[in-house]
């Protein structure tokens, strides 16, 4: 089960998103923590590991409802491209032709 389990101090709460047994106490043994959840900043701070979220309820974790929640209120950023590298081919040998004459007229 993926859920909530506070770890802030009294009158201070901060979650961390965690994968725990489902019979498990509320801050029992987790198997991983997938995220954390601020409550007390404006807006409220949520930082989640989707993929490892995605890889959880793929093998049947269940996700609590307020996590469900966290989830559907978070974005999903958008993954960055990569970057492309220059082929070794004509790019390569054009810039290479260029600056030996351009060194040979002057």
């Amino acid at each position: 089960m993926i859920r909530l389990a506070r770890v802030g101090a009294r009158k201070q709460p901060y979650y961390r998103v965690v994968v725990i047994e489902k019979d498990r106490a509320r801050n029992g043994r987790s198997i991983e923590v997938v995220g954390t959840y601020n409550p007390r900043t404006n807006p409220a701070t949520v930082e989640l590991k989707r993929e490892r979220i995605a890889y959880w309820r793929k093998v049947g974790a269940q996700v609590s409802p307020i996590v469900g929640k966290l989830l559907a209120k978070t974005p999903i950023p958008a993954p960055e491209p990569e970057p492309v590298a220059p082929s070794s081919g004509t790019a390569a040998s054009e810039a290479g032709s260029t600056a030996p004459a351009d060194t040979a007229a002057a």
